[in-house]
């Protein structure tokens, strides 16, 4: 791995060491487009709503109550509830100086509750309370810790070390007294402290944070924590980090766990364990892994299934674990320069992440479904929901997670369009963007992305600035683009073909150059692995990175989605704003006695040719309680076998 020497300082991932420097959210700021309005929303909207729903449920409050010596009787929430606040600072940190105001009252509020020590945790710790850390496998206290941290780096990364910042080294130091060498042997039952730490090493310099880190990620898989009912690979006790061949257990503890095997693998120049991570990455993308990227099918413990096991209509696909994807896609995206991890983190951002919020920023999916057979109620908008396993997005949940998730998940965005190494800039997300940068000499670029993507295909980079010597300009060609023609148009207007990974074009660029990238985004047919059952006789629709489905809302006389068949023979084609038009036909079973009946006799049913229309996954329940699924069953029926 190279050293990383030029450096950003509004970094939320800042590795010295890798294949890759990341630009920072002081070097890319998008302009326009897709992601533009989603960053909006979540700034005008999204961060006051979570605001106001902490303050309201009393999560907020747990801090003074603390303070005053009264929580034992009046805490509110979940034992995790103090994260959450953590992700809305950290939100709030990296979305810039408009909210100085809100981190500095936050702040105010939780320094008091600090004990001396720099342990912080209102759910543990005080006269009434369990005692500290007496609950590894479900208390969350040094996960609470670790998202502390993080919105400390945050702070000090984007406006300088504040009081927040000093908290939440407080707190750090706290965590290595405590668990480091002759200290509690112990690691927490839901993996975070790790990526924190090594983060706050990043920004300090300070070793005994990786240490401490890479302590926590050796120790895991030894029995540390106490077998559960669901087993000690829930929270990837089961087997040591370096051996495993999968991820397991509970989605996003299993992605958070891994992310911090890549950071510390990163910082130790560990490369052993840098591949096994690579190694169980790849192993879940290909056996355990949705159409949408999203990742978990089981519900009662949110977990990754067997092999293959990825039902539709039991896709559990939590909005967290699509965001832990992404972080550890972008860890290993930095490490080694494949772009491969940026395909899933494009996939996964599209249509897991960006699913999640309501079009208005206010309410939000849990988890993301991929087929709904009932239209549901709409949740009050006034009130907590439970934990929604495939519901309609409600404005709030007593396990409030994903909110504060996709809030500094769209805050910090920026950060994960581009970087640069030795030879030039690389582009790996695509949105209307500026761009500018340092090459490794000291040199400095200037770029200008225009595109409409994903909605249309071209994406256009023209050269504001750049040194007066050759440099490479590198664009990601997305795996979705496979048989497809993709081309690459230079300054020259000289064409090639391109195919999907990496096109470089390295030359002396002069400002007012332009490149231009040619994606067709066109609908395409997609069937999955014969080896997934549930999908079987089925096919999906994909445009560009985005997934489609179909919804209730567009069929008529109240047909539900289960009603459609399609023709894969025939080619899907664009529709108005954005839809896709799908031939088929929508089927009326008759009702029978018994449900099963021989091969060559089919049931009796009632069909009318259809153009059934399809619309981006992402965008899905904006129009009320609908019925949606995304594997569409196929028409015709299987041929009848012949009678020996």
């Amino acid at each position: 791995m190279r050293e990383n020497t030029a450096r950003s300082l509004v970094l939320p991932v800042a590795p010295t060491r890798g294949r890759l420097r990341p630009l920072g959210l002081d070097e890319v700021r998008i302009t326009g487009g897709f992601w533009a309005r989603r960053r909006h929303i979540n700034a005008t909207a999204t961060l006051a709503h979570c605001r106001d729903w902490m303050e309201r449920e009393g999560w907020t409050g747990n801090f003074r109550a603390a303070a005053e010596g009264r929580i034992h009787r009046d805490r509110r929430g979940r034992e995790f509830a103090d994260s959450e606040v953590y992700k809305l600072l950290e939100a709030m940190a990296w979305q810039g100086a408009a909210y100085d105001g809100e981190v500095a009252a936050l702040t105010d509020m939780i320094t008091p509750a600090q004990h001396p020590d720099g342990y912080l945790n209102t759910a543990f710790g005080r006269p009434g309370q369990q005692a500290r850390y007496s609950d590894l496998e479900w208390g969350h206290e040094l996960y609470c810790h670790g998202h502390l941290v993080q919105a400390g780096v945050a702070q000090s990364r984007a406006r300088g070390e504040g009081e927040l910042a000093k908290i939440a080294r407080r707190a750090a130091d706290h965590v290595c007294t405590a668990f480091g060498p002759g200290g509690n042997p112990g690691v927490c039952g839901h993996p975070e402290i790790e990526t924190a730490l090594v983060e706050l090493a990043r920004l300090t310099g300070e070793q005994r944070y990786l240490d401490q880190a890479a302590l926590f990620i050796d120790r895991r898989g030894h029995g540390a924590l106490a077998d559960a009912e669901f087993g000690r690979a829930y929270y990837q006790d089961d087997l040591p980090v370096r051996r495993a061949e999968v991820l397991r257990g509970h989605a996003v503890r299993a992605l958070y766990l891994t992310a911090g095997a890549v950071d510390v693998a990163v910082e130790t120049g560990d490369d052993a364990l840098l591949a096994a991570a690579v190694r169980q990455w790849e192993a879940t993308v290909a056996r355990r892994t949705y159409l949408t990227g999203g990742m978990g099918s089981h519900h009662r413990d949110e977990s990754f299934g067997d092999d293959f096991v990825l039902p539709p209509d039991r896709a559990y696909s939590e909005t967290c674990a699509g965001i832990a994807s992404v972080m550890l896609a972008w860890r290993l995206l930095l490490a080694t320069g494949e772009p491969r991890f940026a395909d899933l983190a494009e996939r996964t951002l599209f249509n897991v992440v960006a699913t999640s919020p309501s079009e208005d920023g206010r309410s939000f999916f849990y988890a993301n479904t991929l087929h709904r057979r009932h239209r549901g109620i709409a949740p009050p908008a006034d009130r907590v929901s439970p934990r929604a396993d495939s519901g309609l997005r409600a404005p709030w949940f007593a396990v409030s997670c994903c909110p504060t998730n996709v809030a500094r998940t769209l805050a910090q965005l920026p950060a994960y369009l581009a970087t640069v190494d030795d030879d030039g800039v690389q582009l790996h997300q695509y949105a209307d963007a500026e761009l500018t940068t340092s090459l490794a000499d000291g040199q400095g670029v200037a770029l200008r992305v225009r595109t409409d993507y994903p909605s249309g295909g071209t994406v256009a980079v023209r050269i504001g600035r750049s040194p007066a010597r050759p440099w490479t300009l590198s664009l990601r060609i997305p795996a979705w683009t496979a048989g497809v023609t993709v081309r690459l148009v230079d300054p020259d207007g000289q064409r090639r073909t391109v195919a999907p990974g990496t096109a470089q074009l390295t030359r002396l660029f002069r400002p007012g150059d332009e490149i231009r990238l040619e994606l067709p985004v066109t609908p395409r047919w997609i069937h999955a692995d014969p080896r997934i059952d549930a999908t079987r006789g089925t096919v999906a629709v994909q445009r560009g990175p985005l997934v489609y489905c179909a919804e209730s809302a567009d069929l008529p006389d109240g047909r539900d989605v289960d009603a459609i068949r399609v023709d894969p023979s025939a080619v899907p084609e664009d529709g108005p704003d954005g839809t896709v038009r799908a031939p088929g036909e929508l089927v009326a079973p008759a009702d029978t006695a018994w449900p099963y009946r021989p091969v060559d006799e089919h049931s009796p049913a009632a069909t009318d040719p259809a153009a059934v229309t399809l619309v981006p996954y992402h965008s899905w329940a904006n129009r009320g309680p609908s019925t949606m699924r995304v594997w569409l069953p196929t028409t015709p029926p299987p041929t009848t076998p012949t009678r020996r």
